[in-house]
């Protein structure tokens, strides 16, 4: 195994920037002129006598404005040189910020559970044995998203002028998910619930980033918490769902439903809560420099690869075509947005100045691979518009489709280059975080658009 000590100083140089360049509020001109600090310092130490390791952690050791992230990743090196270097007495102002911190956050949850439970006083209620009221079907992102984009706000320190603005995309979202006179349960009331939240996701953003979205730097970290967040988020809900189980059981064991306290109370004040708490479990996590990226993109790109492999075969093989309904295509939708989250998890967890391996040639052959799905699900959709005409469904389909093949179609072109020495891997990030926005803007117009277009039905 090799120790911190047998590292070379570029080693140690770059496992610094890639930790610095993950913190929230440094962004890409920050960190450069930070490394430079940094190297200077080194030069000055070595020049000095000092080995290139004891150069590099008294370095990091005097450069006192960035003495609370110089902590943080010596916590995370506890078992290194880091923590006698480096950690220094501040643990009661600490603990006090995280106390601040998780009382805004216990408070924001409280805020969301009892967000489901006020369209009771209009008479919308969540019944043990009702179905689910159309009302919260398309609401369900205005429970929570908009105090999540306001604990960003506050942990990032967003300006009042930045914070006002964020008000608009929910005010707009609660307008259009409401006045428009649906049809329960129709096509449009559908899509409309399914696209507000992937909308207002981009605001969340915004705030998430303090304002600054075209910067270098925080996009990506905002794309490693959506991922993460969910990763969170499932975990919670297991243990969520082990915890109603147990309580149906013993009450049953006395002769009590308890179906009246969880269906209508638990289990929506519990899901909304746990989007905050969540939240803040992956904020509180990224402290460390270990983060699952690495490790989710190394374990799931293989597999997703031999999955879409097999799936084209298979397809060639026995000459099946796609069968495009409803649940097919959103299947099929799903799985190419977690390729491309891959690709994301990829780049956030890469050092752009890595040069290419043999993981890379695997996330193209990924791209490319989804890419050939898309086009066949696109080519059956084109067929099927063709034969029964549109439908808000269909043009749904159609769209996503070719956002997502425009952004594979540009994935695999810079894969390429950068395999074959043609390209820097940056230039692939900053396509993938310049074309994010353009799913948040599509599904927008399928919340605005689409009802004027093709009715209420």
């Amino acid at each position: 195994m090799t120790t911190f000590t047998d590292q070379p100083l570029e080693e140690h140089i770059a496992q610094w920037r890639g930790y610095v360049r993950r913190r929230q509020a440094l962004h890409g001109p920050d960190v450069e002129e930070l490394e430079g600090h940094l190297r200077d310092q080194l030069s000055a130490l070595t020049e000095a006598g000092l080995s290139g390791d004891e150069a590099f952690l008294v370095a990091v050791k005097r450069m006192g404005s960035l003495d609370a992230l110089s902590r943080e990743f010596a916590r995370a090196h506890s078992e290194r040189l880091w923590k006698q270097l480096v950690i220094s007495a501040d643990a009661e102002s600490s603990a006090n910020n995280a106390d601040t911190e998780a009382l805004v956050v216990l408070g924001l949850a409280v805020a969301a559970a009892v967000a489901t439970k006020l369209p009771a006083l209009f008479g919308v209620h969540l019944g043990a044995e009702e179905e689910l009221p159309p009302f919260y079907f398309r609401n369900a992102s205005l429970f929570v998203l908009p105090l999540l984009a306001v604990y960003f706000a506050w942990k990032r320190g967003l300006d009042v002028v930045r914070g006002a603005w964020l008000v608009l995309p929910f005010a707009a979202g609660a307008v259009f998910a409401n006045v428009y006179p649906f049809r329960p349960w129709g096509d449009i009331e559908k899509l409309t619930a399914l696209h507000l939240p992937m909308a207002l996701w981009l605001a969340v953003g915004f705030a998430y980033v303090r304002g600054h979205w075209f910067t270098d730097g925080g996009r990506m970290n905002f794309v490693r918490f959506s991922g993460e967040l969910v990763i969170y988020y499932v975990l919670i809900a297991l243990g969520g769902g082990i915890l109603i189980a147990f309580t149906m059981m013993m009450f049953d064991a006395i002769d009590i439903n308890a179906a009246w306290f969880v269906f209508p109370w638990l289990l929506p004040c519990g899901a909304a809560a746990a989007v905050i708490i969540a939240s803040w479990l992956v904020e509180a996590k990224q402290s460390v420099i270990e983060n699952m990226a690495p490790v989710l993109t190394r374990l799931f790109t293989p597999l997703f690869t031999v999955l879409l492999l097999v799936f084209l075969a298979t397809m060639a093989w026995t000459g099946s075509p796609i069968n495009v309904q409803r649940e097919v295509l959103i299947g099929f939708d799903l799985l190419l947005v977690v390729v491309v989250g891959l690709v994301l998890y990829a780049a956030s967890a890469r050092d752009p100045q890595a040069p290419p391996d043999f993981f890379d040639g695997l996330q193209l052959l990924l791209v490319i691979c989804a890419l050939v799905v898309d086009g066949v699900a696109l080519a059956a959709i084109a067929a099927r518009i063709s034969e029964f005409g549109f439908t808000p469904n269909r043009v749904a389909a159609l769209g996503e489709n070719l956002i997502l093949l425009v952004n594979l179609a540009g994935s695999a072109w810079f894969y390429a280059r950068f395999l074959r020495h043609r390209g820097s891997f940056a230039v692939l990030e900053r396509w993938q975080m310049a074309y994010l926005p353009v799913y948040c803007v599509w599904a927008a117009l399928v919340v605005v658009v689409f009802p004027l277009v093709f009715g209420y039905r």
